[in-house]
């Protein structure tokens, strides 16, 4: 178990808050608050997420299905260049054997 938050939630809000309406960096706003920006930053990102908005990138975060599909997309392209692989060897050695 994860030791306990050092920030209460009402001051995780606020501080998200503060990033949101006044337009000051993460990096400005915990400068202010005397708290990590990473921390903060994490904070603001999972806040966006939890909105549907996008993040720094400017990408929506992923749906739960689509997060599924992503995965079953991966594993099926490692399949195929697996499968691409051994094809292209088996060629080369029936290439060589018929060559003989």
């Amino acid at each position: 178990m994860g030791r306990p938050s050092k920030y209460s939630p009402e001051f995780r809000e606020q501080a998200v808050e503060l990033v949101r309406a006044t337009g000051k960096t993460v990096a400005e706003v915990a400068r202010d608050l005397q708290i990590n920006d990473t921390t903060l930053g994490n904070w603001v990102k999972a806040d966006r997420a939890e909105r549907g908005e996008p993040d720094s990138s400017g990408l929506l975060p992923l749906t739960a299905e689509e997060r599924a599909e992503l995965t079953r997309l991966r594993r099926e392209n490692a399949k195929l260049k697996t499968e691409r692989e051994i094809l292209k060897k088996a060629a080369a050695f029936f290439v060589t054997e018929s060559t003989r």
